[in-house]
């Protein structure tokens, strides 16, 4: 990858420190695969960054996805995080598209508005949205979590992609309008089609933070039928210190991580390149 420095000097520091930032983010990965693959004995009687013994105990895996009923909370993250995803991307375009096409009192203000949310954290909503989502008897449904989480990514959506909403010629409205097409229509079959890749990477964005979301899936979600992953392992982590179940809980981790960081591997250029020509155009 050319990254325009010509100084060999400054090219190999820059790549030093690249080397160092990957060594950092890929080694928590490596150890926890290999405490994932060893026993308690290996656990408590070896060094911990240790390699496992022959043979690999891959069983650990199988176990906890038996005995926990991995397989349910994986299919609530799943519905949660697509559920939330989409209606997301939904509320964020119209919002942008209205914001980025149409000028009227208060647009201004109402666009800085979405964009200043994002600088609020999220965690200081929650005794009130509590109280919300009670009075709604959404507390422990996935409806409710959907609801939440599409309404705290509405705000980034907005900021990327008000910038490709305004990129579009306006002819193509106008075009669209004298074949006879309503708002709507222009809307959902000319203009959200050409905004795909904001529409990517605000998805993924949005997937990769939903997924991984565990604060207000704790607050809202006692049931434990209804938790997803995140909040999932941390019971599990409560459960099996006491239990010195170290290699399954790594396992856990594991199964968690890995289809958000094969979804980022596949689409990570989709992201950058959607991220920058939003805030170019």
């Amino acid at each position: 990858m050319n990254f325009g420095i010509k100084n060999p000097v400054v090219k190999f520091i820059f790549y030093a420190i690249l080397l160092l930032w990957s060594v950092s983010v890929l080694y928590p990965l490596l150890w926890t695969l290999l405490d994932a693959l060893k026993d308690n004995e290996q656990f408590f009687f070896r060094a911990p960054w240790a390699l496992p013994d022959f043979p690999l105990l891959w069983s650990n895996f199988s176990y906890v996805w038996d005995k926990y009923h991995f397989d349910s909370y994986f299919l609530n993250s799943i519905v949660v995080t697509g559920g939330s995803t989409l209606l997301g991307l939904l509320l964020s375009a119209s919002t942008a598209y209205v914001l980025a096409r149409y000028k009227f009192k208060g647009s201004n203000v109402l666009y800085l508005l979405y964009i200043s949310s994002m600088m609020v954290p999220f965690i200081l909503a929650l005794i009130p949205l509590f109280f919300l989502m009670n009075s709604m008897n959404l507390i422990n449904t996935k409806i409710g979590l959907i609801f939440v989480y599409a309404s705290s990514v509405i705000a980034f959506g907005v900021f990327v992609l008000v910038g490709f909403f305004k990129s579009l010629p306006k002819e193509l409205e106008e075009a669209s309008i004298m074949d006879g097409a309503s708002y709507y229509g222009t809307f959902f079959r000319v203009m959200l089609p050409l905004s795909q890749p904001g529409l990517i990477t605000v998805g993924i964005v949005n997937v990769l933070n939903i997924w991984n979301e565990y604060i207000v899936g704790t607050i809202l979600i006692n049931d434990p039928a209804q938790y997803t992953l995140p909040v999932e392992i941390g019971v599990m982590q409560a459960e099996m210190q006491y239990r010195t179940e170290w290699g399954p809980l790594f396992a856990a981790l594991l199964m968690t991580i890995v289809p958000v960081l094969i979804v980022y591997i596949i689409f990570q250029r989709k992201i950058a390149s959607g991220i920058t020509a939003g805030a170019v155009k």
